[in-house]
């Protein structure tokens, strides 16, 4: 009973097919993922017994080899697990930290007050112990069980999918001045066409190497062996070559920074929106976003305003914007940072701040951030943006996404990121190194101002609704400070208008750029909303006479996003939702 989904794709901007895509639906599991191979890895996973923690780790590694224009194997992984037994929902914290000899005044004095590009923005690479430590928590199956797929399309290749080409395409320039980089990604020197065999020879090896390490060790019990397997990248050959070539080449990371390492494991954030509850990962990401704006919307009755209205998308956008002025004057590492989390987290906190959304006028810029010691809806001061530079944001590249729900009602969702364009491929390792260095801040006394051992505060985040305890629907993006934005519309599309995943993902989305964006270095465009063309003409003139600045995307555009969702219905049914614009891809059983 295996419904496929994607007979058609809008990547690239391309025009749609007319009508809803095919709604995809399950029994027993589904898999949604950013790229139909890293999909097909899960199933079949998920085919041969393992539970939805050993899918989305197969998924995860997959999406580090067939979709390096967005996604690093060694990159950034935020990953959000639901046990069905316990009833309990996990964070794990897929982002490293700065070298120790990275510093705010290093960037300041010896750079010209910039991050440059390359392998100065190099954080440690999380995903590969995070796929580990979820595995060996978590999963039933062994690390080259899992593996399995991502290293056999390394090895014999596979073809580049017309998304990818596309980006590629646009980064070729950026490609070229990294050799090791090119010799890869780069066909005679230019962009290589969609359907491109791409073989990444040197990143299955460092797959192998991971493999093998963890069979020496399988005297020491599964979970035992996948650590052995996940040292071989942190403590072994690998390290050293990523460690040698940063001494090389002038990198910053040593041997000492990459052992060191490991991911937390903690309760995932957490608030309730009338029958649901909505896990996020926390403050060293951007998840606690999507939390604020829910608070902040809870005073509103979304359905009664309607999908998509003049009025419905303007308080969204005022309490996106809200959150975001939240984000940007408390946010950082809690290793690092004093975050006042349970003011933020509040709901009398939302109430006070929810006062600052005027109905008749949009903020014409990042509004003040607000209080949460005193429960306040504005700070002393205000914690304003003034004086930061207009500047349109570039579209970077960034990231790709996957979730998975089992017959027994696991769910697993994550994030994984870090395009193979920002920084150079070590050569011995196959792919770039985490320069996700690039969202961190240079001014003093910022909340995520660059410093030793600190970690960057990523875009990437997750969620996972709950409902009656039980997982309801995993669901995240790519698309850098609109993903929090672009899930917001997906969740009160599935659970305020009706729609199904799949509707819900297909409409039409908006997104404010009125604040200073995560990447370096730091675009910021004032009052700015952007908005899909397939938004009607008259909402969009009357959000521009609300004080929007209306700008827009295509129909289909990819920089809206790339949502997958999976909806667990109280039948048993699965449903999955799987973005256009990207290429995404569903699997139901």
């Amino acid at each position: 009973m295996s419904l496929d989904s994607l007979t058609s794709q809008k990547e690239a901007g391309a025009a749609p097919a007319t009508g809803p895509m095919l709604q995809v639906m399950g029994r027993r599991w589904m898999v949604v993922a950013g790229h139909p191979l890293a999909a097909q890895a899960a199933a079949r996973i998920l085919e041969a017994g393992g539970n939805a923690i050993d899918a989305g780790c197969a998924a995860g590694m997959m999406l580090g080899v067939v979709h390096p224009d967005m996604v690093s194997f060694a990159g950034v992984a935020p990953i959000l697990v639901h046990l069905a037994k316990s009833g309990e929902t996990f964070e794990v914290s897929g982002v490293g930290p700065y070298p120790k000899r990275a510093t705010a005044e290093f960037y300041r004095e010896r750079h010209g007050g910039q991050i440059p590009s390359g392998l100065l923005r190099t954080v440690v690479p999380a995903s590969p112990d995070a796929w580990c430590a979820a595995l060996e928590r978590w999963g039933t199956k062994t690390f080259a069980e899992v593996a399995a797929p991502a290293m056999e399309c390394a090895e014999h290749g596979f073809p580049l999918s017309l998304f990818s080409a596309y980006q590629f395409g646009r980064a070729a320039d950026k490609i070229r001045r990294y050799p090791t980089s090119a010799a890869i990604y780069l066909k005679d020197g230019q962009a290589p066409p969609a359907g491109h065999l791409l073989v990444e020879t040197e990143l299955a090896q460092t797959i192998k190497t991971m493999a093998t390490a963890e069979l020496k060790a399988r005297s020491r019990g599964r979970a035992g062996a996948i650590h052995a397997a996940r040292d071989a990248f942190y403590k072994g050959d690998i390290a050293a070559r990523i460690a040698d070539f940063h001494a090389k080449e002038g990198g910053l990371l040593t041997r000492e920074d990459l052992a060191e390492f490991s991911v937390e494991v903690a309760p995932a954030l957490k608030t309730t929106f009338g029958d649901y509850e909505v896990a996020t990962c926390g403050f060293w990401c951007q998840g606690p976003v999507l939390i604020q704006m829910l608070n902040l919307i809870e005073g509103y009755d979304m359905r009664a305003l309607g999908h998509n209205t003049p009025r419905a998308l303007h308080i969204m956008t005022e309490a996106m914007k809200l959150a975001f002025a939240d984000r940007e004057a408390y946010y950082g590492d809690p290793l690092h940072v004093k975050v006042p989390a349970d003011g933020l987290l509040s709901k009398e906190y939302a109430r006070a701040r929810r006062a600052l959304i005027r109905e008749d006028q949009a903020w014409p810029d990042l509004p003040p951030a607000g209080d949460p010691l005193g429960l306040r809806a504005v700070a002393n001061g205000g914690h304003g943006v003034s004086g930061h530079a207009a500047i349109e944001p570039g579209g970077s590249l960034d990231t790709s996404y996957l979730c998975v729900v089992d017959a027994e009602g696991n769910a697993f969702s994550a994030t994984p990121s870090d395009p193979g364009v920002d920084s150079p491929v070590i050569p011995g390792v196959g792919c770039v190194v985490s320069p996700r260095g690039s969202q961190g801040w240079l001014t003093p006394g910022h909340a995520s101002e660059v410093a030793p051992g600190k970690r960057p505060r990523l875009t990437p985040a997750p969620s996972l609704v709950l409902r009656g305890g039980r997982a309801f629907m995993p669901f995240g993006t790519p698309g850098g400070d609109v993903q929090q934005q672009a899930m917001l519309q997906v969740f009160l599309n599935v659970t305020a208008h009706g729609m199904t995943p799949q509707q819900a993902v297909e409409a039409p989305r908006v997104a404010t750029r009125s604040f200073p964006d995560s990447f370096w270095p730091h675009a910021h465009a004032p009052g700015v909303l952007e908005a899909e063309r397939r938004l009607a003409p008259e909402t969009r003139a009357a959000l521009s006479a609300l004080g929007h600045k209306v700008a827009e995307w295509p129909e289909w555009d990819w920089r809206a996003g790339g949502v997958c969702a999976i909806v667990a219905r109280p039948d048993g049914v699965l449903m999955g939702g799987a973005d256009p614009r990207r290429g995404a891809l569903a699997i139901g059983w």
